[in-house]
């Protein structure tokens, strides 16, 4: 069964750190258990931004390669406070 994400995040273009301070203050609107869908550049932001939101406490879903191979779609469970 596909997880449909409660939100969207398109952080192509954004450099780090500012994809994962963005990913961060997403996560906090969110409630426990819901999912937010992130779209992040290869490279830096796919080595830095899942490692830093699972040392959130967050849980990473599904990460998908998306057509271009350039950029991946991520999927956060957002971890209990």
């Amino acid at each position: 069964m596909e997880t449909k994400p409660d939100r969207s995040l398109d952080l192509r273009g954004v450099l780090c750190p500012i994809n994962f301070v963005k990913t961060k203050l997403e996560l906090e609107d969110l409630e426990a258990g819901e999912v937010l869908e992130v779209t992040l550049d290869d490279g830096e932001p796919m080595r830095n931004v899942p490692r830093s939101v699972k040392a959130e406490g967050h849980r990473i879903v599904k990460v998908e390669k998306l057509g271009d191979g350039e950029a991946y779609r991520l999927l956060i469970e957002r971890g209990a406070e």
